[in-house]
This record gives structure tokens, C-alpha cells and sequence, in this order.
């Protein structure tokens, strides 16, 4: 095992991939708690697909890709957010309606520029050799925006997360940090992209959210269990894709869903033990 890891470390690509992908699982691992419990977590999804386009309309253009999506994307998040709050059209809806035209954009813009070929798959479902050293750098420093500010607002995003009715009440702007959790969301989907591709990458959102949740029940606790599970997921799915030459964003998936699986177990098992004491106290 720790001659695969050292193989695995000489690589300087493979090096780049933990980085980056350590600091997104966090981020999208610290995001995803507040998402599931708003049931925003399908904006994820939506992002996700519109940051396909915007990758596909750069490589058109022959422009920076990161450059092209992070703008892209996070307009798409505030109008989202705009249109989950109209009355006119439902958040569902309003994943499906950009979402669905983002993907069939950026499919056009592909088969009209380098042809459908293997360029739809890195995009679609991630590549770890995507990553160069100038997306290293820009992904540190936005990461540490991402952290940064989700430590500073941390309390506001709790209260909102729980009670947004109450926190209006007390006169907290609760529009501007729904604003605040669509713009980090919109910044860790496209750093993330690269790497899980446009189809996956909402799962590091969702899926450690949903495993911690399980098992924990204060917001701190699952906060924390869900940055835990994220980052040991990527890395044992990193290490997998290199042993049997898997994709990289589908072996952290199945990797997350081992994770939920073992985690759903316990807590059944848990709750059947508490309920046995339960039954053995009243006899």
C-alpha cells in the first residue's frame, strides 16, 4: 500500500489533483449540510451543468476555462436563486429549465468546434489530468475565499439554514446570504468540475451531508463529519482510480455511497438497540 502512495506522489499531476480536490471536498462537504437542509442541494446540479457550457464555450473561444465559467456560473446561481424564490417558477423547475438548456448548449458548442470526442467525456465525468498548475493556484486562492467566508458568516448561516422566517424577524438580510451560500456553491462547482466532471460533482455536495446526517444531529457536528467524510472519500477514490485505472469522479461516487450505505447500517442498527432498551426498560 505505501508503495502505490509513493508511486502515486511521484506523479506532479496526481500531487495537483489531492491538493485541489482536498480543498474542494471540503468546501462542498461544508456547503452541502446548509444546501440538503434548505432542499437546495439540486442547485448543485444545475451549476454543474451550466458550468459544462460555459467550459465548452471557452474551449470554442480558446480562452481560459476557469476564467469563462467562474463569472458564468455564478450569474446562474443568483438567478437561480432568483427564480426559486418567484411564485412563477419553482425551484425544481428552474434547475430543469437552465440546467437542461446549459448541458444541450454546451453539446452543440462541442460538436461544432472539436467534434464529439473524448474532450465530452473529460468534461462530463472529469478528468484528473486536467489540472495544471495555474488551475492549482487559482483553486488555493479561491478555496481560501470559500473557507474564509464560511467562517466568517458561520452563525448567520446556521440561523438562516434552521429558521430563515426567524432570522427575518430579527432583522437579518437573509436574502444577501442566500446570495452568500449560491455565490461559495457556484465557486466550489467550478473548481470541482475539472476533475469530478459536469455529472458527478454535486454528489461531493450531497452525499457526505446525507452520510453525517445519520449519525449526528447538531449542525457543528455534521458540519465537521461531513468535511471528514468528504475528504476521505476523494483521496480512497483517487488512490482506486490508480490502481484499476477507474475514472476519478466515479470511484470517489461509489466511494460516497459505500460511505452513506455503512453509515444508514449504523444507524439502523443504533436506533433498533435504543429501542430494545426502550422496550426492556418498560417490562
Amino acid at each position: 500500500m505505501f508503495e502505490v502512495l509513493f508511486d502515486m506522489f511521484s506523479y506532479s499531476f496526481l500531487v495537483r489533483a489531492f491538493i485541489v480536490g482536498a480543498l474542494v471536498s471540503i468546501c462542498a462537504a461544508l456547503l452541502g449540510v446548509s444546501l440538503v437542509l434548505k432542499r437546495y442541494s439540486m442547485i448543485g446540479d444545475g451549476l454543474s451543468h451550466v458550468g459544462f457550457g460555459s467550459l465548452a464555450l471557452a474551449t470554442a473561444l480558446n480562452m481560459a476555462p476557469l476564467g469563462v465559467a467562474i463569472p458564468i456560473v455564478i450569474a446562474a446561481a443568483f438567478l437561480l436563486l432568483r427564480l426559486s424564490e418567484s411564485s412563477k417558477i419553482k425551484g425544481d423547475a428552474a434547475v430543469a429549465l437552465i440546467s437542461t438548456a446549459s448541458l444541450a448548449l454546451g453539446v452543440a458548442i462541442i460538436s461544432q468546434t472539436t467534434g464529439m470526442n473524448t474532450d465530452v467525456c473529460n468534461y462530463l465525468f472529469g478528468s484528473i489530468l486536467a489540472m495544471s498548475k495555474a488551475d492549482v493556484y487559482l483553486s488555493i486562492a479561491l478555496s481560501a475565499i470559500v473557507l474564509i467566508l464560511f467562517i466568517m458568516f458561520y452563525h448567520k448561516l446556521f440561523i438562516i439554514t434552521f429558521d430563515e422566517t426567524f432570522a427575518k424577524a430579527t432583522g437579518i438580510k437573509t436574502g444577501l446570504y442566500n446570495m452568500l451560500i449560491a455565490f461559495l456553491t457556484a465557486l466550489t462547482i467550478v473548481l470541482g468540475m475539472r476533475m469530478m466532471g459536469a455529472m458527478l460533482i454535486s454528489s461531493l455536495i450531497v452525499f457526505p451531508a446525507l452520510s453525517s446526517m445519520r449519525l449526528f444531529k447538531k449542525f457543528k457536528s455534521v458540519t465537521f463529519c461531513s468535511a471528514v467524510i468528504s475528504i476521505v472519500c476523494f483521496f480512497a477514490g483517487v488512490v482506486i482510480s490508480y490502481i484499476y485505472a477507474m475514472p476519478t469522479g466515479a470511484s470517489v461516487v461509489l466511494i460516497n455511497i459505500l460511505v452513506f450505505v455503512i453509515f444508514w447500517l449504523a444507524e439502523t442498527l443504533l436506533a433498533s438497540r435504543a429501542i430494545n432498551k426502550y422496550r426492556e426498560g418498560k417490562a
